[in-house]
């Protein structure tokens, strides 16, 4: 059988094991061990999984991944979060719709620390929800803030899906983190600017917040010091060249210990808790990204991937054309899965079609997470949007579904601008970096 039907059968006997509930990281990893297989051979194709497998978990570059997850999880427990909530409600609660602008900013805040979407909406929601309740908020706007403030998670360094998709296709983790800040910025903004203006033609959606004094907004900024510490420390760390990106994971978490332990924030169970909470984490990260190897593997030794880079390069249409076809599949994929999860299936696929396209692969691999993060607020898997449920199961999930959508054109504005502006993605990197 043609290498490349045997690749298009195991995608859809993949797909079928994940429609039946199978965990991600295990349908990769059948996958890619049966079809290597049947075109090497059994004996290969289990060496092959053995030495996959071995990689993975003992790589070093991979030890980044529970360091990062580590140093949200310290800085949740001791409190940063809180303290970062009040400053951005001293500054923005009396803006129409301030509580909700609050959880936005909030959510930007501690995506520069955590790194994951699913966390950031967890950690906002336990927050932000009984206030927002208690001053009257309308429920759909309310779930919907929590809900896309946490996608900033996937998007703002240092963001775990960035640094395995860093992994996956051997990029510069340093370069890809300093990509996405703008991006991530220009869509915290236009949340903003939706709240604002929402609120601005119907008030009763957001009330405003008590008026604050110059003196209260000053003193407030002190919650906001032990986040911006932490990222300038990670962030510049790595641009200075003072640390590889695992150690620059290691001083993130260590700072933020020290910080919970200075202020008497973070007891030792919180310490414990936060260590097991990561280690579970990781645990799931380092099993996809070997399941990914290994299938990756499989469609290498299919040729799938280069198949289809090679016809999509052929066709009589602009690439822009294919481009949009590839947003549209990561559109409708991330409303079925994970965002990692996707990406991670995906990016053997889907990168190297990029590539022989023409397109920046650092301009590419950001606006490809921007549009499968909507995908975790969108029906009918919205991973974010059953988390908010969760917190406040007495809102059906078709209200926050409702309060999603009011920002989805937020997100289209965001990848418009990417588009028509490159220099969104590549300008930072290119200046501080020089041109990749």
């Amino acid at each position: 059988m043609d290498p490349t039907i045997v690749a298009v059968i195991g995608l859809v006997l993949m797909s079928a094991l994940m429609l039946l509930g199978m965990p991600i990281a295990f349908t990769m990893l059948a996958a890619g061990l049966v079809g290597n297989a049947y075109l090497l051979s059994i004996p290969a194709a289990t060496h092959l999984a053995a030495t996959n497998v071995w990689e993975q978990f003992s790589s070093y570059g991979l030890s980044v991944i529970p360091l990062f997850v580590l140093m949200g999880q310290f800085a949740y427990r001791a409190g940063t979060t809180e303290r970062l909530y009040n400053a951005a409600y001293t500054w923005v609660g009396r803006m129409p719709g301030g509580l909700a602008a609050t959880t936005i900013a909030a959510s930007a805040g501690f995506s520069a620390i955590c790194g994951s979407n699913s966390a950031t909406t967890a950690t906002m929601g336990t927050i932000a929800m009984p206030e927002m309740r208690r001053y009257g908020y309308d429920p759909a706007l309310s779930t919907g803030a929590i809900a896309v403030g946490g996608t900033l998670g996937v998007v703002i360094p240092p963001s775990v899906v960035l640094i395995v998709i860093a992994v996956q296709t051997e990029q510069s983790l340093l370069r890809l983190f300093l990509a996405a800040v703008v991006p991530g910025l220009i869509l915290t903004a236009l949340f903003l600017l939706t709240i604002v203006s929402m609120c601005m033609r119907n008030p009763g959606l957001g009330p405003l917040g008590p008026r604050t004094t110059w003196r209260e907004k000053l003193v407030a900024l002190s919650g906001v010091v032990e986040a911006l510490l932490l990222f300038s420390l990670v962030i510049g760390g790595l641009y200075l060249g003072w640390f590889t990106p695992t150690e620059a994971g290691a001083a993130g978490a260590f700072g933020a210990l020290a910080i919970g332990l200075v202020q008497r924030s973070l007891s030792f169970k919180g310490i414990v808790q936060s260590i097991i909470e990561s280690v579970r984490i990781s645990a799931m990260v380092v099993l996809l990204i070997t399941g990914a190897v290994l299938f990756g593997r499989f469609l290498t030794v299919s040729r799938l991937p280069f198949e289809l880079a090679e016809w999509a390069a052929a066709l009589p249409v602009q690439p822009f054309v294919i481009l949009l076809v590839v947003l549209g599949i990561y559109i409708i994929g991330g409303m079925l899965m994970d965002a990692l999860g996707f990406l991670v299936v995906t990016i053997p696929i889907f990168f190297p079609l990029g590539v022989a396209l023409g397109y920046d692969p650092v301009w590419y691999t950001v606006i490809l997470t921007i549009v499968t993060t909507m995908g975790a607020v969108t029906p009918p898997v919205g991973v974010n949007v059953f988390i908010v449920h969760g917190l406040a199961p007495d809102i059906p999930i078709h209200t926050i579904f409702r309060g999603v959508m009011y920002f989805m054109v937020s997100y289209a504005v965001c990848v418009v601008l990417m588009w028509v502006f490159p220099a969104t993605v590549l300008a930072l990197p290119n200046w501080m970096l020089g041109a990749g």
